[in-house]
């Protein structure tokens, strides 16, 4: 696996990213799984849940986990660092221009269209993980049972995973 390719897809990814880890999942799957074929789909959302629950940043926690499958160490150390390098270049640069754009109703009319664009990313994203976590009704039981305990009955998501787990050692 060449580090170079590894480097040049999460650029891309880090690259063309708004709205966090979750919205990056429909690029991460078009570069990882389509166009690249490094990861099946079953792997990439094994990859998603144990990148959920690792401390850190879901997008920068599956850089490094598939940067690690791919090609070690060095993979994992190329993935973090070129899906890192966009955002970083970016917060710089608006950083030193917002000060002097900050009043322009250009900046808040592309935030307004932006806005959007990452519901929808992260939307995709639901559909794809759910299309591959969803096996069977217990499945789609659990998911629900915890989306209810966790939204409606504001049970602390780690309490919620545990469940998760416990209920799916219980049933399958």
């Amino acid at each position: 696996m060449s580090t170079f390719k590894i480097f040049l897809a999460f650029m891309k990814i880090g690259a063309f990213s708004f709205g966090g880890g979750y919205a990056m999942f429909p690029l991460l799957k078009k570069e990882i799984i389509e166009n690249h074929q490094w990861l099946t789909a079953s792997e990439f959302t094994d990859i998603v849940a144990i990148a959920q629950m690792t401390p850190g940043p879901i997008a920068l926690n599956s850089a490094t986990f598939i940067g690690y499958k791919m090609n070690g160490f060095l993979g994992a150390f190329t993935a973090t660092l070129a899906i890192i390098t966009p955002s970083l270049i970016i917060v710089l640069l608006i950083c030193f221009f917002l000060r002097k754009f900050k009043d322009s109703k250009y900046i808040e009319w592309a935030f307004k269209g932006i806005r959007p664009v990452v519901l929808g990313l992260i939307a995709s994203a639901t559909i794809f993980v759910a299309k591959d976590s969803f096996i069977d009704i217990k499945s789609i039981i659990i998911a629900l049972g915890i989306l209810y305990l966790i939204g409606y009955k504001r049970l602390h998501p780690i309490l919620g995973i545990v469940m998760a787990g416990i209920t799916g050692i219980i049933l399958y």
